[in-house]
């Protein structure tokens, strides 16, 4: 097919294609003549949208199927929409005619779309809402756990620390006795401080001194700390394994300052 008799047939197909306002349609197997063609740049608020679907060589001519939809009822012209891809001015009777119809939708003409009435719009949508919610919930338990944490604190700071008892201040003396560490004074006051605790516990105070003493290494609770430091003293390389606990136990209940007024007394 010449292209003289192509550019006669487009002349005679009026309209190439029909359609209604913004439903689109096509223009298939389309040649036009010369270089290759392309949408040519068109105002965004243009009532008719063009589209080159496709193109294929067609001897000296190309071939198109071009998609085009309307925003508005009339008659178009697709050409009016085409340009060169190479840049060539294009003649304004280079191009045969390519007319389209594009109907309304309404068959009334003077029928308009229902403008909505006035509302009052939502300023804040569901999902802002949520985000505000779990942002509130969030900052709520972050300031119930600060809270809670300082209540804490403060209980823990007011509350009164449980007092020490004689045997944990008699531990590390006891420990260092042990080990061979306590000065010969630190020694003596120890087992003086005993020894009047426990005369005037089991009411040996008016027993001669070497008597009670005697007593108190045959004790069941008195003596095995006793004749432990004294052992200590005069072995201090034992090897024995030692059980500190049991042999404070007797001092386990009693408040740290019990052998206090007893080692005064001594003196």
């Amino acid at each position: 097919m010449s292209v003289a008799l192509a550019l006669a047939l487009c002349a005679l197909q009026a309209p190439l294609a029909k359609t209604t306002v913004g439903i689109a349609a096509r223009v298939e197997q389309l040649v036009l003549p010369g270089s290759e063609l392309v949408v040519a740049h068109a105002d965004r608020d243009a009532p008719l949208v063009l589209r080159i679907v496709a193109t294929w060589p067609h001897g000296d001519a190309l071939r198109y199927d071009l998609e085009f939809w309307a925003l508005e009822a009339g008659e178009y012209d697709l050409r009016t929409l085409l340009a060169r891809a190479d840049g060539a001015a294009l003649a304004p009777d280079e191009l045969p005619p390519i007319p389209v119809t594009v109907g309304a939708v309404l068959s009334d003409k003077s029928a308009q779309p229902h403008v909505p009435g006035a509302a009052r719009a939502e300023r804040i949508g569901g999902y802002t809402k949520l985000a505000i919610a779990a942002g509130v919930v969030w900052v709520s338990g972050l300031a119930w756990l600060l809270w809670s944490g300082r209540k804490r604190r403060v209980a823990q700071q007011a509350a009164p620390e449980r007092p020490r008892t004689l045997a944990e201040r008699l531990a590390p003396l006891v420990e260092r006795a042990r080990d061979g560490q306590l000065t010969s004074s630190e020694r003596s006051q120890l087992e003086l401080s005993l020894v009047a605790f426990w005369r005037r516990k089991l009411g040996l105070e008016s027993e001669r001194p070497e008597l009670a003493v005697a007593a108190l290494r045959s004790h069941a609770q008195a003596g095995p700390l006793l004749v432990s430091l004294e052992r200590w003293l005069h072995e201090p390389a034992h090897s024995e394994s030692i059980d500190i606990a049991a042999l404070l136990a007797p001092y386990r209940d009693l408040p740290p300052d019990a052998l206090d007024e007893p080692a005064r007394g001594t003196r």
